[in-house]
C-alpha cells in the first residue's frame, strides 16, 4: 500500500531522481524556460520553488543550502543575484506550467515550465480605468455641454415667438 507516499518517483531510483531534478532546476534557472513532460514539470515545481524562496534572503547559510541541492556555482549566483531581486515582492508561485499537447513519439503530455517574472508575453499591462455603461460622455464633457444646452433652451423660445406671429 502507498500510504503517505505523496511525491512522484518518476520511475527512477532516489539518486537518479535527485540528479534529474537538480539538472532540470539548473536549466530552469539559467534559461528561465524549459520544455519537459507534465509529470517532470510538476515534480520540478515542488523542487525549485523552495529554493527560490530561500534565495530571497542572501546569507551564507541560504547559499550553502541551495548549493547543496544544485551543485552549480553559476546557477546559484544567477539565482541569488537576478532571480531573487525580481521575485522579492512575490509571496510564492514563482513558476508556471503551460501544457503543449502530446509528444509525437510516445504520446507523453508535454509542457513548458517557466519562471513567471521572466515571461514578456504574459507581463501584466497597466489596467485602464474601469468604465461603466451608463453614459458615453465623460464628466468633463457633460459639464462643458450643460451650460451650452441651457443657453440653447433659453434662446429657443425667443426664436419661436417671431415665427408664431
Amino acid at each position: 500500500m502507498r500510504h503517505n507516499k505523496k511525491f512522484n518517483h518518476l520511475s527512477r531510483t532516489a539518486s537518479h531522481r535527485q540528479a534529474l531534478l537538480a539538472n532540470m532546476a539548473i536549466s530552469l534557472i539559467m534559461h528561465k524556460r524549459i520544455t519537459t513532460t507534465v509529470a517532470k514539470a510538476k515534480a520540478l515545481k515542488k523542487y525549485v520553488e523552495p529554493l527560490i524562496t530561500r534565495s530571497k534572503t542572501d546569507t551564507t547559510t541560504s547559499r550553502r543550502v541551495v548549493f547543496r541541492y544544485l551543485q552549480n556555482k553559476v546557477a546559484v549566483t544567477e539565482l541569488f543575484k537576478e532571480i531573487s531581486t525580481k521575485v522579492a515582492d512575490r509571496p510564492g508561485g514563482y513558476t508556471r506550467i503551460i501544457k503543449l499537447g502530446s509528444r509525437l513519439g510516445d504520446g507523453a503530455d508535454v509542457c513548458f515550465i517557466e519562471l513567471v517574472d521572466y515571461d514578456e508575453n504574459m507581463a501584466k499591462a497597466p489596467k485602464a480605468a474601469k468604465k461603466t455603461r451608463r453614459s458615453r460622455k465623460s464628466k468633463a464633457e457633460k459639464e462643458a455641454a450643460a451650460p451650452v444646452a441651457e443657453e440653447v433652451k433659453a434662446e429657443a423660445p425667443a426664436e419661436e415667438a417671431p415665427k408664431a406671429e
